[in-house]
This record gives C-alpha cells, structure tokens and sequence, in this order.
C-alpha cells in the first residue's frame, strides 16, 4: 500500500492495522516514497524478568560462578596484562 503524507495523516489508525498484518506501507511525499511503516517485532536480547522466574523455579539462587582464589588478588590482572614491571 502506498499513500501520500496527507492522506496517511487522515488513515493513520488504518495504516497501522495493515502494517501490523504484515502488509508493506509507504508513505509518500511528492509522490516519492519516504517512510515504510513496520510492524516492531521483539529483536532478541535477554528477557531477565523470565531469566529470573525460571531461575527461581529451578531453585537456583547463586550466580554459578565459582572464580578461583587467584582471581581476587587486584595483581593478578597486572600480571596476566604483562604490567607487572611497571
């Protein structure tokens, strides 16, 4: 579907309905196309409210990350960056 700015303006609900369905909507302005109207659709990423909800129904509370001692030590991170000699 294509229309011109000042129509799309009057249809705009209608507009959105169709791009919702997955139809495609460009809108025009002096009759060259400038705007496609989109459906969103959710764009991966994590949902950590449902991280969390499974997390608390599997009984797991930790954050699983067992560091070795040597990770704690604020020269550690010195020595493996080679900055140990400075």
């Amino acid at each position: 579907m294509e229309m011109a700015l000042r129509e799309a303006k009057a249809r705009l609900s209608e507009l959105v309905s169709a791009a919702c369905n997955g139809e495609r909507v460009i809108i025009t302005r002096h009759g060259h196309p400038t705007v496609e109207l989109v459906r969103c659709e959710r764009r991966g990423g994590i949902d950590f409210d449902r991280l969390d909800a499974t997390r608390r129904h599997l009984g797991l509370t930790a954050d699983g990350e067992q560091w070795p001692q040597e990770f704690d030590d604020p020269a550690y991170s010195r020595q493996v960056l080679g900055l140990d000699g400075e």
